[in-house]
């Protein structure tokens, strides 16, 4: 009796992460449809056209400009989209879906794209 809530909690982990992996695959599958580059085979300094769902949106300051900086995930990794001079833009919010169009480049190890030009997707969609 005192192992149940040991598989339970392991059945409810493992149901979270096939529901994480899916919705991963899902997101990769309808970049890929569309015809944007995965995020984990982004080349450098090479224009680039990624797509998919904002997870975070801030404002950070970068060289006392103003920078709202969007991260973007694909379902195989994340990029950040960086607006320079810009404290809010429409539109721009954690959930949306977008495919955005740039120049990749590196922050340290992480991809950037500064001020990409991007299409708002519908809700849901990629």
């Amino acid at each position: 009796m005192g192992d149940q809530p040991g598989v339970l909690r392991r059945t409810v982990s493992r149901l979270a992460t096939s529901a994480k992996v899916h919705e991963a695959e899902e997101l990769q599958k309808d970049c890929f449809d569309i015809g944007a580059t995965p995020v984990a085979d982004l080349p450098r300094r090479e224009l680039v056209t990624v797509a998919g769902t904002l997870r975070t949106v801030t404002l950070r300051p970068r060289a006392g400009v103003p920078a709202l900086v969007a991260d973007l995930y694909d379902g195989s990794g994340s990029v950040a989209l960086v607006w320079l001079g810009r404290r809010e833009i429409p539109g721009i919010d954690p959930g949306r879906s977008l495919v955005a169009y740039g120049r990749i480049t590196s922050d340290g190890e992480h991809p950037v794209i500064f001020n990409p030009r991007y299409e708002l997707r519908p809700a849901g969609t990629v």
